[in-house]
């Protein structure tokens, strides 16, 4: 297990202050290649399985805290109740799968750090897939301008925030820039005023899903990517690397993520594609599958409960 430590260290370019840390370290990390040991022996013929990955010496309480950090609406804030996307043709039917990756309107899975920011990049990922769908441009836009200058009602940079006030912001803004202009930092900065006038993608507004409602998640998502909260506080999610997710969670939303899909196993399984912020090296290349058409109204983690999404 100290070989398997050391490798793991090298892999990850991990070093310890000290001696005392880095047995600290080891001793979590055991802990976790057990636990993942032990639910993979033990549930073999679940949809989905574990392996060790970069957070393997952090335990449960250190990797929520650095890498969640949606922050639940305000009960005071009332949901917009518009939602065009429910407005259907007659005899409209959403596609049985959908995969905006394949239609170029999905950036490469970035990497949030140890930056509590997930709230800005599940906003950027679904404003870069709008403005894909309305100008032809697929364009990485800048996450470091929300955490830096968005100061609307919940948004606390780091230490968290809500996707429906970081597009209020890029309104207010008059738009975006882009990544290439104002890069990521992963810490809380100054904003740069520079830089924050480059707008190289903008919106009219944003709309809310109707709560607790998976078709209406599904008809939105059929049109674009969706912004959406999850709880994604349990081990399993934490060591989460490949298959249809359908483990033990809550509906304590603390992270955003960004539907960009959905589709069905050959087995039947119906999942939601779900782009994360944890780098290319967690889950499937960056992404999960989480099972979708449950009989909770609320969807698995609560994926339905506050869904929303920008308006060209």
């Amino acid at each position: 297990m100290s070989e398997m430590h050391n490798n793991w260290m090298d892999r990850y370019g991990r070093s310890y202050k000290d001696a005392i840390e880095k047995e600290q370290r080891f001793n979590i990390f055991v802990n976790n290649v057990n636990f993942i040991s032990s639910f993979n022996t033990a549930h073999a013929n679940r949809s989905y399985y574990l392996s060790i990955n970069k957070f393997a010496d952090l335990t449960n309480e250190e990797f929520r805290s650095y890498r969640n950090g949606f922050k639940r609406r305000n009960s005071s804030q009332p949901r917009l109740n518009e939602f065009q996307h429910g407005k259907m043709e007659i005899g409209e039917v959403p596609p049985s799968s959908v995969d905006w990756r394949k239609k170029g309107a999905v950036t490469p899975v970035k990497d949030q750090g140890d930056c509590g920011c997930c709230w800005a990049f599940s906003a950027v990922a679904a404003l870069e897939g709008i403005t894909k769908l309305q100008t032809g441009k697929l364009i990485s836009l800048s996450e470091q301008e929300l955490v830096d200058c968005d100061n609307t009602e919940n948004s606390q940079g780091c230490e968290g925030g809500v996707m429906d006030d970081a597009f209020q912001f890029i309104q207010d803004n008059g738009g975006l820039a882009t990544e290439a202009n104002y890069p990521y930092q992963g810490i809380d900065g100054t904003c740069n005023t520079a830089a924050q006038n480059s707008n190289a993608a903008k919106i009219s507004g944003y709309e809310d899903v109707p709560a607790n409602n998976e078709a209406a998640l599904l008809q939105a998502v059929a049109k674009q990517p969706v912004s959406v909260g999850i709880d994604a506080s349990g081990q399993d999610f934490q060591f989460y690397s490949g298959g249809v997710f359908n483990g033990d969670c809550d509906t304590n939303l603390d992270h955003g993520v960004t539907a960009v899909g959905y589709g069905e196993t050959d087995d039947g399984t119906k999942y939601w594609l779900v782009k994360n912020s944890w780098g290319t090296d967690w889950g499937e290349d960056g992404y999960i599958r989480m099972q979708r058409d449950i009989d909770a109204l609320e969807g698995l983690c609560g994926i339905t409960m506050e869904a929303s999404y920008p308006i060209a």
